[in-house]
């Protein structure tokens, strides 16, 4: 059964007809223009997706916002035009009602109850206020005025309004349960230990990987020129790299070992110092290098400052055993896991990643790299701790990753005890739509293909054919099982402390 509201009718009508004549009090003049061409560029939500390429400009959290704003908007008028305006039907304002220079011609025909402009405008300014409040402070002034050019116009009675606001919000609200508000990053934190002053480089032993990416030949004199007591170790294409660590690891008065390579370099570094005792300068080198930003030697100034001052801290070490070859005859093989690990199709996401986040910004490359990878990608049936799953993605974070969700960037704190583990699973029903969606609408972290544990140790086993493992960027195939553990506080790396 339909309610047709008629203007006349009931306490609404009446506080609406009073409403609409002190609007139709108001003298004439330029606002009447502004508001009406205010209402008109807010048709079909024009405006909004206007203000949202603005602010899809600018990387983090005003991106974020334009998208949850987006998608509210999106709500929101669905409810209103396909469900509310069918189910309540009204009729809008006369043009008796208001004075003629000021009422919106043509009028529009659909269902005066509620305000379509008015759930848009306030859907978008709240959901992207719900990410960045000080663009919801911004955009609260203009949604507020589309919302009133409504009746300034004679478009929708006030209550109309009121209701397609109410709508509105409702939306960006309900949309935010599945998009929830990321925690705030904890504080950086290391525990402060003893280590030996490296004045000069005095006691320091250097190897410098020059395959890693950013080796030039000034790489050699630059370390050189700034650790001058110091043996540097250049490791060429063709040598032996793991022998060449140990090699500069026991080169004699070695007190402290320095490298210079990416994630994979430094973990072989960090596997010397940890079976020599040895404190790890970890140098801003390689394609990639997330250890030495993690332990604050992210620029050579900063490595320097904390080896002349014999700052230090301590980090903790994954261990990684990997089962290998035929099932009746293994290889085994323990390796030092000083960042991540990971099983299926994150390492060809984070390549993607990697490419596009110079142009796109780290939020929105994780996004689109996300979405290029699993949209033709097929998931790997892996036992995970004795239950079997299918998964795109098994993730091992050495500590915690934040933000928790598919694209971990940071890592406060070195020496929590724990093993970040993060699974994206096939085993629900519509996988990969499921999946896709979650991609599109930045709800990874909450859709239910996603798991997020803690945990001390784990065994992921092949469930037939062998798997590839990536371990601090570095890939092992035909691997059979890797059972992962920590060793607390198992390295001391030099940090400046101030």
């Amino acid at each position: 059964m339909q309610i047709r509201w008629r203007r006349g009718s009931g306490w609404i009508g009446r506080l609406d007809r009073h409403l609409v004549r002190g609007v139709s009090a108001f003298p004439g003049g330029n606002h009447d223009a502004f508001f009406r061409r205010l209402s008109a560029s807010a048709n079909h939500g024009k405006l909004w997706m206007a203000a949202a390429a603005v602010m899809a400009a600018f990387p983090g959290k005003p991106r974020r916002a334009a998208l949850h704003g987006l998608i509210a908007q999106a709500v929101a008028s669905t409810v209103t035009n396909v469900g509310f305006k069918t189910l309540l039907p009204r009729a809008r304002p006369l043009p008796e009602h208001l004075p003629v220079f000021r009422f919106v011609h043509p009028q529009p025909t659909s269902s005066s109850m509620p305000s379509g402009h008015s759930a848009s405008a306030i859907a978008f300014a709240v959901g992207a206020g719900l990410v960045k409040p000080a663009v919801g402070a911004a955009l609260a002034p203009v949604a507020a005025a589309v919302a009133y050019s409504r009746v300034h116009t004679g478009a929708h009675w006030p209550s109309d309004v009121f209701f397609g606001s109410a709508i509105g919000a409702g939306a960006a609200l309900v949309t935010r349960t599945w998009w929830p508000v990321r925690p705030p990053f904890p504080e950086v934190s290391r525990t402060p230990t003893p280590a030996p002053e490296l004045p000069g480089g005095l006691g320091l032993s250097i190897v410098v990987n020059t395959l890693g990416g950013s080796f030039t030949e000034e790489t050699a004199g630059a370390l050189q020129e700034v650790f001058p007591q110091a043996h540097i170790n250049t490791v060429d294409a063709g040598e032996d790299l793991a022998a060449q660590i140990q090699a500069t690891a026991t080169f004699p008065g070695t007190v402290a070992l320095g490298v210079w390579g990416g994630d994979g370099t430094v973990g072989a570094a960090a596997a010397a110092a940890v079976g020599h005792s040895l404190p790890l300068l970890v140098l801003p080198g390689g394609t990639l290098n997330h250890f030495a930003r993690d332990a604050g030697t992210g620029s050579l100034k900063d490595a320097v400052i904390a080896a002349n001052r014999g700052e230090a801290a301590l980090a903790d070490v994954g261990l990684v055993t990997v089962e290998r070859g035929m099932a009746g005859n293994p290889e085994t093989a323990e390796l030092i896991m000083l960042n991540t690990a990971s099983i299926g199709l994150y390492p060809n996401m984070v390549r993607r990643r990697e490419m596009l986040q110079p142009a796109l910004g780290k939020p929105l490359a994780g996004v689109v790299a996300m979405f290029r990878t699993f949209a033709g990608g097929t998931p790997s049936t892996l036992i995970v701790d004795g239950v079997r799953h299918k998964l795109w993605i098994a993730y091992i974070g050495r500590g915690r990753y934040y933000p928790r969700d598919h694209a971990p960037l940071v890592r406060p704190v070195l020496d929590d005890g724990v093993l970040d583990i993060r699974m994206i699973t096939a085993d629900e029903s519509f996988a990969r739509l499921r999946l896709l969606w979650s991609v599109l609408t930045g709800t990874v972290a909450t859709s239910r293909i996603t798991h997020l544990t803690e945990a001390s140790t784990i065994r992921i086993e092949s469930d037939g054919s062998p798997m590839v493992l990536a371990v601090d960027g570095e890939a092992l195939a035909g691997v059979r099982t890797a059972e992962f553990r920590v060793a607390n506080r198992g390295l001391a790396y030099y940090s400046p402390q101030s």
